[in-house]
């Protein structure tokens, strides 16, 4: 085999077999779902620090993956390449929120789909998962969680502060407890509606309570 077979090789001509317009519908498929993707995150954010760049991987994630499986199932001698290829790749970036992973692997799937030729089955499932995001996000909780610490120099301002605390929430649970030389240090989780918090200044008028610490709580504290 001369130098210029290897150039005429089925394996060279195999690789460039490819439809210009079956690629240009399947990334700008990827690319519209990839925004509907970016919508749905920003929409459905409940975190505290909103990262613009994650929220824009996702449409470079739908349109990345589409193009690599678009590679991989138009030539089997490619897709054996690209295995080893992508094996080494590693992500770094630490994932913030639970839901970020949904959305991660939501942008990897409709790549994956579309990329294999199924647009119509990446339109419907994006829309019913987003549709199902949307709505289990909108649900409004009949009231808001918060963890309240109250800091008394007795047992006597303690009972105050409890019978103060169940005459002004919805529902109340202590979360710890702890007695030193100084006085008593306690920790619980409070409910309240409409987030009226004024309560939290009439305890701390308490005659023996030397300080009142509400703190917004998200509700997965394990303990």
């Amino acid at each position: 085999m001369t130098f210029s077979d290897i150039f005429k090789s089925s394996f060279l001509e195999s690789v460039t077999e490819f439809s210009a317009l079956d690629t240009l519908v399947g990334m700008l498929a990827a690319l519209v779902i990839g925004l509907f993707i970016f919508m749905i995150y920003k929409k459905t954010f409940s975190g505290i620090m909103y990262s613009t760049g994650f929220a824009m991987s996702l449409i470079g994630l739908s349109l990345v993956t589409t193009l690599v499986i678009m590679a991989v199932t138009s030539n089997v001698v490619l897709s054996l390449g690209m295995v080893g290829a992508l094996s080494i790749v590693r992500f770094r970036a630490a994932i913030k929120e639970p839901m970020e992973i949904v959305f991660l692997f939501w942008s990897l799937a409709v790549g994956i789909v579309i990329g294999a030729g199924m647009i119509p089955l990446a339109v419907i499932g994006s829309v019913i998962i987003g549709v199902i995001l949307v709505l289990f996000a909108d649900r409004k909780h009949n009231n808001t969680p918060y963890i309240l610490i109250v800091n008394c120099d007795g047992e006597k301002s303690e009972e105050s502060a409890l019978n103060l605390i169940e005459k002004s929430v919805d529902k109340y649970m202590i979360k710890s407890k702890t007695v030193s030389t100084s006085g008593i240090e306690l920790t619980a989780e409070i409910r309240v509606k409409d987030a009226a918090t004024g309560f939290v200044n009439r305890i701390s008028e308490i005659s023996g309570v030397s300080g009142a610490t509400l703190v917004t709580f998200n509700g997965e504290y394990m303990g």
